[in-house]
């Protein structure tokens, strides 16, 4: 009895201090394939964000002629880093530009090397026409002689036509795909989140306006997408190919100047106006969202996307922004189903009761217990996005020629078909990165699933 007694009092103190998160995160824990695939994850982001260090043809350390150097570091935040030392023979000044000074044949003192001493970009002439990863390699040594490499400078998943290092690709295309997938997911999602929130919340009748304001916002949504996306592509693309932290502010950017323009056309709108202008009008919200999904999804998205970047400027910040604007329809979907069913429910009614504001209960009351099917909805859209990415680079309309991606290196093997290296480990890549974007998708929706409570 008195252990009967005990484990009623356990499960009781237990449904008392229930904590969803808690028991999203232990379901998710449960699913060996999920959380591998998570471990796998935050792998791939810390070689995305350390790619700078870990595959560059520039030492992390160098000591040459007594000055010690951190060429790696220094060209971090300033690619054309220079530095000057003084040639002890003839006694004249030497100049260094870090990032164009081949550091493999100068005589350094002391030199620590990156763990692949090689970039992506730049070509190795002496391994040129598709050096094997396992036939002979050669590099010229701090003697001017052409020896056969050693294991530390050698091409361990071969080179390319011109030379570039295949490893040193991967690692630097890791960072440009998972940059794709998050960031075109992220206009996705904010935009998905938004609309079917919207959608679902006021329907067809409960949102009223009058004329003049609806036309006013409409006119603020397309204004602020101009100004905060397409007038501003070059300080967008400049940001990205700086460094992820920078693009990530610009974008951040864009989307205050979106939503700045839009919330100040709608505010402007609520002026009183006579006559036509001054009528209110019920907005069909969930009419026009759902009609709009309908006609996304009408039609093909890759050929969509495929037509929209031979049109536009070839960058990486377009084709993110092509993406996002194509792949948010499931999201809102989602989210219009679920706020459909929350709109009825006793919390958001009472709130309703007590005179909040429309926008205080969907963002503060109902948005934060119905975004769960979204999560699985964006990792199953990050795994499309870097699908999408790498379909694209693969026939050349992609990012520009000059950045190397997952799909450009298998563009490459095309051309050669005797290069399997080409094909094989961008190709695995590809396929590692999906599936554990699908399999944390998959754990996310059983993990958030309530009627899977174990």
């Amino acid at each position: 009895m008195k252990k009967e007694k005990e484990i009623i009092k356990d499960t009781k103190k237990e449904e008392k201090n229930f904590s969803f998160k808690a028991y999203a995160w232990r379901q998710f824990k449960r699913n060996k394939s999920a959380i591998i695939s998570f471990y796998i994850l935050c792998f791939l982001i810390l070689v995305s964000i350390t790619a700078h260090f870990i595959a560059n043809d520039q030492p992390l350390y160098a000591k040459y002629r007594g000055n010690n150097y951190y060429p790696a570091f220094q060209t971090y935040f300033n690619s054309t880093k220079t530095d000057s030392t003084i040639n002890p023979v003839s006694g004249n000044w030497e100049r260094l530009q870090f990032d164009i000074t081949n550091w493999k044949q100068l005589k350094l003192d002391k030199v620590v090397w990156a763990l692949i001493p090689y970039s992506p970009k730049k070509p190795d002439r002496f391994n040129r026409e598709y050096a094997s990863p396992t036939s002979i390699q050669y590099y010229k040594n701090p003697e001017g002689k052409r020896v056969e490499v050693p294991i530390k400078y050698r091409h361990h998943m071969g080179t390319d036509a011109i030379g570039r290092d295949v490893l040193s690709g991967l690692i630097h295309g890791t960072k440009i795909s998972l940059t794709v997938g998050i960031i075109s997911m992220g206009i996705a999602a904010i935009i998905g989140i938004i609309l079917g929130a919207i959608a679902g919340f006021y329907g067809d009748t409960n949102l009223v306006w009058s004329r003049f304001r609806y036309y006013l916002t409409i006119f603020g949504v397309v204004l602020g997408f101009f100004y905060a996306f397409i007038a501003r592509t070059v300080v967008l693309s400049e940001g990205f190919s700086e460094s992820m932290s920078s693009g990530l502010f610009q974008f951040t950017i864009s989307l205050f100047i979106w939503f700045g323009i839009v919330l100040v056309m709608n505010l402007i709108g609520k002026a009183k106006m006579l006559g036509f202008l001054g009528r209110d009008k019920k907005i069909p919200v969930d009419s026009i969202v759902s009609r709009g999904i309908e006609i996304l999804n009408s039609m093909p998205r890759l050929l969509l996307i495929i037509t929209i970047s031979a049109i536009m400027e070839r960058s990486m910040v377009m084709l993110m922004i092509i993406i996002g604007l194509t792949s948010w329809t499931g999201i809102a979907r989602f989210t219009r189903a679920e706020f459909l069913k929350i709109r009825e429910l006793e919390y958001l009614q009472a709130a309703k009761a007590l005179g909040y504001s429309s926008r205080r209960i969907i963002f503060k009351h109902a948005l934060p217990n119905g975004l769960a099917p979204v999560f699985v909805s964006i990792a199953f859209g990050i795994a499309s996005a870097i699908l999408i990415e790498s379909g694209l680079s693969f026939l050349g309309i992609g990012v520009p020629d000059d950045v190397v991606t997952w799909g450009s290196l298998l563009s490459l093997g095309r051309q050669q078909f005797e290069a399997w290296w080409l094909v094989m480990y961008p190709g695995l890549a590809i396929f590692i990165t999906i599936t554990v974007y699908n399999l944390i998708g998959e754990g996310l929706r059983d993990a958030l699933d309530p009627k899977l409570k174990q």
